[in-house]
């Protein structure tokens, strides 16, 4: 019985860490729509765009990716939700180089459904949490 206890002692710490990723997690996704010209939700849900899903799929797990690392490496609930909102900036910081430097036209490529441009956002995006949650390791 002990064992069970002492392995559920870190239950409440799970639960608050996790509320919070969760959290974060709906603050990127209203931050990112925000950041890029286009409306994924509308993109994916009404028009069926799969460039955009797979696009904005991409982003949302380069930023999972780098707020993992922060839960697993912070040192406290406060220096989580900073590093989550460095993660937050990173992945917004992917697409604005996407966009403004390796493909201009990316958004119109997004709006008019084409896959190639959404695997490239994907990419970036996932490679830049990767990127992220590496350097987060202290």
């Amino acid at each position: 019985m002990d064992a069970v206890l002492e392995s559920i002692s870190g239950l409440d710490s799970f639960a608050l860490y996790f509320i919070i990723s969760i959290s974060l997690l709906f603050v990127f996704k209203i931050a990112y729509a925000f950041v890029t010209p286009h409306d994924e939700w509308k993109l994916v849900k009404e028009d069926k765009n799969t460039a955009a899903a797979i696009g904005f799929g991409g982003a949302m797990i380069g930023f999972a990716i780098a707020l993992g690392s922060a839960a697993s490496n912070s040192q406290g609930l406060v220096d989580f939700v900073i590093w989550g909102a460095v993660a937050l900036v990173a992945q917004c910081f992917a697409f604005a180089l996407l966009r403004f430097t390796f493909m201009p036209k990316i958004v119109e490529r997004i709006d008019n459904n084409e896959d190639s441009a959404g695997i490239m956002l994907a990419a970036m995006s996932i490679a830049v949490g990767l990127l992220n949650a590496a350097c987060m390791t202290y």
